[in-house]
Parts: structure tokens; C-alpha cells; sequence
């Protein structure tokens, strides 16, 4: 249930209308390329996990596979990204919030939910679950109410009219303003970038699944789950939204979430502000998952060595507070970006949230590629198709996003930022290396 709930976020409610605004219609081939780059990762990742199942799953992989260096580098740059991902979660929330008290500043709105969900995860992991469960819950019952209502709407009144105007509703919408690429194939393809975003967090399956005690068949029914979800959760969502509302009156300029314009073109009496409250629970929901989450995985870092002991200390009630607090650095940025960007600082944390993710997909496809070379002559219980050209194309795909990224205006920071804090990875772990070799000689002479 929280698996499932975790994929409905601000990826789909919020940052899908900055994905319209790049491609018009042509989004739902950008969502599907980006499907397409998470089907080959899935693949992947299942035939790893299968073959070798350690706790760890990606991290460990490329640390055996490929180096401990890069084992080093995919761990902390995926905890980098979902901290700040946190971050365009909690920004999110402000631009909701601003549907009903459009005069408060997001950052009060900001410190103020953050506050309630750090107090939520200090408590103990028993909240917590009990939370998430029933915040997945209403958002899986929203997602689906929202499919049978938007399918009502386009199929059974299709010339229904909007409350601004005579514009029609219905596939025609396609076409209608500009064609189906009004912003070219260049569009649709920056476009696949907030597509990755929103499909970030599926690697998190076989994190599970390596922990699971039939690895094989946890790894199958998460990925028929997987692409079940990706399918319904946004192609078929984005398919309503653009059919009832053209891509160009959502691009144009308005701070609500597609799913609001959509059901205020319902004329369904409070249809909007309910759609609001329960994206604003998605926003939410999420958030407080990735904060448990990066927590752990903090914690987990702090006790290999990896991170500074104090972050590996528990309370009585089993929480790495310390690990908690520098967990949430990334919605503290978030609080500044939006105070001093107000309307951008939301793309602005996508973007720099996206490269710890990006790295981690794309290390994933070349671990897989050295992961095969190591086992060339192993029978596996579970083979990826086309190898290896499917992998080579899953990572292609993904150092194109990347570089794509430097191209074009709002991803900039991606790489900006992303690079250099990867060289402050390399020094990092190179003066953690050269600490522990020096211990252990100085142990060595010791026992001498």
C-alpha cells in the first residue's frame, strides 16, 4: 500500500503541468519514453536482484560490480536526490495551500508542515506506518475516483463546455492549439525529464525485494505492479487531463496543479478544493516517506563508516534523530528558494534534485553491463531481453537526459550543481580511505 501510494506525488500533480508546458500534447510521449527508460531499469534490476540479493541493492552492486568508489558515489548522490526531492515535495505544498490563503508567504507553510512530519518520524516507526498507510490509502481512492470521473467527462459528455469559454472537450484537444508537438521533438524531449522524475522511486523496489525471503518472486509481482502503476498512474491520468483542459490553458501561467484545473471545469460544487486537499495529502505523503527513508539510509551510511558516528546513534524509541535532522537539509533550501523565488523555486529544486537520481539510474544500467561480464558463464534463473544492447540503450538514454540538461534553462542546475558535489564525493571518500588505512597501520604497529 505505501509502495504503490509513494508513486502518486507532486511528479504527477504539480510538476506534470511544467512537463505540458514543454510539450503540449506530445507530454504523453514524453511520459512514455520515461516508461520506457524505467521498464529497461526494472529489467535490470530484477536480474540483479534475483542473481544476487544483498541488502543495499543498487548501492551494492555497483560497489561490488564495478568499484567501492562507485558503490560510495551512487549511495550518497541517491541520498542527495531524494533529500532534495523532499524539498520540491514541501514547495509543492506551499502552492497548494495558496488555492485557500493565497496572502501567507509558502515559507511559513513550508516550516510549518515540516515541523509536523519531523515530529511524526522522531516519534516512532509505529506512527509513521500508521500515517503513510492512511495517506496512500486516499490518495490510491482520489487517483481512481479521478479516472472514473475524467472518463465520464470526456466519454459520456464530450461536448460539455468549460466555465471560462465554449472550448470543447474531448480527444480533438490533441490537435486543436498547435498540433500534437506545439513545441517540437525538442520540447517532447526535455519534457522526458520530468517524466524521470516522476517515475523515481521504483529502484526503491528491489531495496525491498533484496531483503525478501523469495527474491525471485517479490522481484516479478513488483514489476508486473510497476508497469501497472506507470501505465495508470500517468499516462492514462495526463490522457483525461489533456482531453478535458487544452495543454495551453494549463501552461499558462497558472500556480494550481492540472488535476484542480481539471475538476474546476466539472462545475462539480467544491470539486476543486477537495482535488486540492487530496494532492495536497499526496505532497504530504510522500514527503514524509522520503523522510523516513533517506533517515535510514543516512543511518545505514553512518553505520558502515561512511558517515560520521553520530548519525548512527538511536533513541530510545529506535530513531536516528540526528540522521532525521540532516536529513531534512533539503527542505530547509527549499524554505530560502522559495522566500527568495516564490513561483520558481519549485522548478528550481526539481532541477537539482534530479541529479542524484539520474546518476544512480544511469550507474545502474553500467553496473548491469559489468554485472553480466562477471557472470558471462553463470546460468541465471532470470535474463534481461536484448542484452546488451537494452542496456546500452537504457544508458544512453539516460547520459542524453543528463547532458540535455545543461541545454536548457530550468534543468541547468542539474549538472551545475550535481558535478561538483560529486568531486566533493571523490575527495571525501579518498580522506575517509586514507583515515582508515592510516588506523589500520597505526593497529598493525601497534599489535607489534
Amino acid at each position: 500500500m505505501i509502495a504503490i501510494g509513494g508513486a502518486i506525488g507532486t511528479g504527477l500533480s504539480l510538476g506534470s503541468r511544467f512537463a505540458i508546458g514543454f510539450a503540449g500534447p506530445a507530454v504523453l510521449l514524453s511520459y512514455f519514453i520515461g516508461a520506457v527508460i524505467a521498464f529497461l531499469l526494472m529489467r535490470c534490476m530484477a536480474e540483479m536482484t534475483i542473481a544476487h540479493p544483498p541488502s543495499g541493492s543498487f548501492g551494492a552492486w555497483a560497489e561490488y560490480y564495478l568499484s567501492p568508489l562507485c558503490g560510495f558515489l551512487v549511495r550518497f548522490a541517491y541520498w542527495a536526490g531524494v533529500v532534495f526531492a523532499r524539498g520540491t515535495e514541501i514547495t509543492a505544498v506551499a502552492v497548494y495551500m495558496r488555492f485557500w490563503f493565497p496572502a501567507v508567504a509558502g515559507w511559513i507553510w513550508i516550516f510549518g508542515f515540516t515541523l509536523v512530519l519531523v515530529l511524526v518520524n522522531a516519534s516512532s516507526v509505529k506512527l509513521f506506518g500508521a500515517v503513510e498507510y492512511c495517506f496512500s490509502a486516499m490518495k490510491i481512492f482520489a487517483i481512481v475516483v479521478f479516472l472514473i470521473l475524467g472518463s465520464w467527462v470526456v466519454f459520456v459528455a464530450p461536448h460539455a463546455t468549460a466555465a471560462s469559454g465554449a472550448t470543447s472537450i474531448g480527444f480533438s484537444n490533441y490537435t486543436a492549439f498547435g498540433g500534437f508537438f506545439p513545441r517540437g521533438v525538442r520540447g517532447m524531449w526535455v519534457a522526458v525529464l520530468e517524466s524521470l522524475f516522476s517515475y523515481f522511486s521504483i529502484e526503491a523496489v528491489a531495496v525491498a525485494a533484496g531483503e525478501a525471503i523469495d527474491p525471485r518472486r517479490a522481484v516479478m509481482n513488483a514489476f508486473r505492479a510497476t508497469l501497472l502503476r506507470l501505465v495508470m498512474f500517468y499516462l492514462l491520468t495526463l490522457a483525461l487531463v489533456l482531453a478535458i483542459v487544452p495543454w495551453n490553458v494549463i501552461s499558462s501561467g497558472a500556480t494550481e496543479s492540472p488535476f484542480v484545473t481539471v475538476m474546476a471545469r466539472t462545475h462539480i460544487l467544491g470539486a476543486a478544493g477537495v482535488v486540492n486537499f487530496v494532492i495536497l495529502i499526496a505532497a504530504l505523503s510522500t514527503m514524509n516517506s522520503q523522510l523516513y527513508a533517506t533517515t535510514r539510509m543516512m543511518f545505514s551510511l553512518s553505520r558502515a563508516g561512511f558517515a560520521p558516528a553520530r548519525l548512527g546513534v538511536l533513541t530510545r524509541n529506535g530513531v536516528p534523530i540526528a540522521a532525521l535532522l540532516v536529513s531534512t537539509v533539503g527542505i530547509g533550501i527549499a524554505a530560502l528558494l522559495n522566500a527568495r523565488y516564490h513561483d520558481r523555486s519549485f522548478i528550481l529544486m526539481l532541477a537539482i534534485s534530479l541529479f542524484g537520481p539520474m546518476f544512480a539510474w544511469l550507474m545502474i544500467f553500467v553496473t548491469h553491463l559489468s554485472f553480466r561480464r562477471h557472470r558471462a558463464n553463470a546460468k541465471l534463473a532470470f535474463r534481461m531481453w536484448g542484452y546488451p544492447y537494452t542496456s546500452l540503450l537504457g544508458a544512453g538514454l539516460m547520459a542524453a537526459a543528463l547532458v540535455t540538461t545543461l541545454f536548457v534553462r530550468e534543468f541547468r542546475p542539474t549538472l551545475i550543481c550535481g558535478i561538483p558535489f560529486l568531486l566533493v564525493l571523490i575527495v571525501a571518500y579518498n580522506l575517509q580511505r586514507n583515515r582508515a588505512i592510516t588506523m589500520a597501520q597505526a593497529l598493525i604497529g601497534e599489535a607489534q
